[in-house]
C-alpha cells in the first residue's frame, strides 16, 4: 500500500465493491471516482474531474484499489480538511459509440 493511501480508510470513498458481484443494469467496464453532487469524474490522465460527458475523460480505473489510490492522491493534494473530500467509488460503462464513460450508479447527492 503506498504512503498517500495508507491514511485513508478502506471505505473513505464507499464501501468496497467487486464489479462482478454487483447486480447492475448495464455492464459495467471499471470503476470510477466521482465527485458529488455532480456528474464529474476524475480523469486518470490529468488528476482532474471532468464532467463525465466529455470527449477524451479517461475515468475508468481497472481495480477499486487502483480508484481508491487515485482518490486518496487527490484528496492530499486538493482537500485542506480531507473529512470533506466528497468523492466516491462508483461502477461505471463504456458507450463506445459516444467514446466515453457512463455512470451506472452514480451517486448525484451527498446527503441522502
Amino acid at each position: 500500500m503506498s504512503h498517500a493511501a495508507q491514511n485513508f480508510p478502506a471505505d473513505a470513498f464507499g464501501d468496497r465493491f467487486d464489479l462482478k458481484d454487483l447486480p447492475l443494469p448495464r455492464p459495467p467496464a471499471g470503476y470510477a471516482v466521482q465527485l458529488l453532487d455532480t456528474d464529474q469524474l476524475l480523469d486518470c490522465e490529468s488528476g482532474r474531474f471532468i464532467p463525465v460527458r466529455s470527449i477524451g475523460l479517461t475515468a475508468l480505473f481497472e481495480t477499486f484499489d487502483d480508484a481508491h489510490f487515485a482518490a486518496c492522491i487527490w484528496v492530499k493534494n486538493y482537500c485542506p480538511d480531507p473529512d470533506e473530500h466528497r468523492l466516491a467509488i462508483v461502477p461505471a460503462g463504456f458507450d463506445p459509440i459516444l467514446e466515453r464513460p457512463i455512470l451506472i450508479y452514480g451517486v448525484l447527492c451527498g446527503q441522502p
